[in-house]
């Protein structure tokens, strides 16, 4: 072979080497630039959806992303702020979606709930639901224990047996609201209460506490709720109410280029489940904790 022919191949052979390397560098930059960017998790303005939100950026963080914590968007709003690409996900509530967002029938089953709000979401938003957990913070009513012993008190349906001996601790907008007693009675009868007083909300259980009322409505993942031997969660054994699952929600455009997102948040949200989380909130709202305090004490359990 010629010098000049050797010269040839062997400026050829680096040239190629060259580029194969150029390329490879290349790939690992675009997937480092990838996995750096910055994913903004939006929270609602409450102890719950602090926590969960914590749960989801600690998640990310150990995955190797780089979070940006929006916490403390009004509920009213926040719906919007993905929509408009202010955050790129947030815990959200499938009743929530089908009711406040979607404006749809309402449902009582929560797999069909979760199949509309996902279907719906998709194609309105582009934005994505993923797994929904077993923690359901929807209404309920809390009854004084004692009273639920005595009585034998521990269904709604239960309860309305025994409604005229009861006094209820009422938030006022409940009496009249569509989904509050009105729902009920729709379903279980009338509630003739002994007496019904409006009460603050964030007083109910010093009043059922002080003995000043025996009944009062409650969310059903409130930390006070872990107290058994004072206060018992009624069961909606007819299903008035819909299912309030928490879930994330998350743009799709971020999911595009992260696919692999989805499986370590799915792994938080198949962590919780209604006694989890009240536990969790019970931790900040009774204990005085704070909530990034108990995320990183929950995450760290099980992960």
């Amino acid at each position: 072979m010629s010098r000049n022919k050797r010269k040839l191949y062997f400026s050829i052979s680096i040239f190629l080497v060259l580029s194969l390397i150029l390329s490879a560098c290349g790939d690992k930059t675009e997937n480092a630039e990838d996995k750096a960017a910055t994913i903004r998790i939006g929270t609602k303005d409450f102890t719950e959806n602090l926590i969960v939100g914590e749960l989801y950026a600690l998640a990310l963080e150990g995955a190797g992303y780089k979070v940006e914590r929006v916490p403390n968007i009004a509920g009213s709003v926040i719906h919007s702020s993905i929509v408009n690409n202010d955050i790129d996900m947030y815990p959200e509530y499938t009743g929530t979606g089908l009711l406040s967002i979607l404006k749809v029938d309402m449902l009582t089953d929560p797999d069909a709930v979760y199949k509309k709000v996902k279907e719906e979401y998709k194609k309105q938003f582009k934005i994505t639901w993923l797994d929904y957990s077993k923690a359901n913070d929807g209404a309920g009513l809390v009854i004084r224990s004692e009273v639920s012993k005595n009585l034998g008190i521990t269904t709604i349906t239960d309860l309305q047996k025994h409604v005229s001996k009861l006094r209820f601790a009422s938030q006022g907008e409940v009496d009249q609201r569509a989904d509050g007693i009105p729902a009920l009675e729709k379903v279980y009868g009338k509630f003739n209460w002994k007496s019904s007083k409006v009460y603050d909300n964030s007083l109910k259980y010093e009043v059922l506490k002080n003995n000043e009322a025996d009944v009062a409505p409650a969310y059903t993942t409130e930390g006070q709720l872990v107290n058994k031997d004072q206060f018992t969660l009624l069961k909606d054994d007819k299903q008035v109410w819909p299912p309030y699952n928490l879930a994330p929600v998350v743009r799709d455009n971020l999911l595009d280029t992260n696919p692999e997102i989805a499986e370590v948040i799915n792994k938080v949200s198949a962590a919780l489940d209604t006694e989890t989380v009240t536990a969790l909130n019970a931790k900040v709202d009774v204990d005085k904790k704070e909530y990034e305090d108990v995320a990183k004490e929950f995450y760290d359990s099980i992960k």
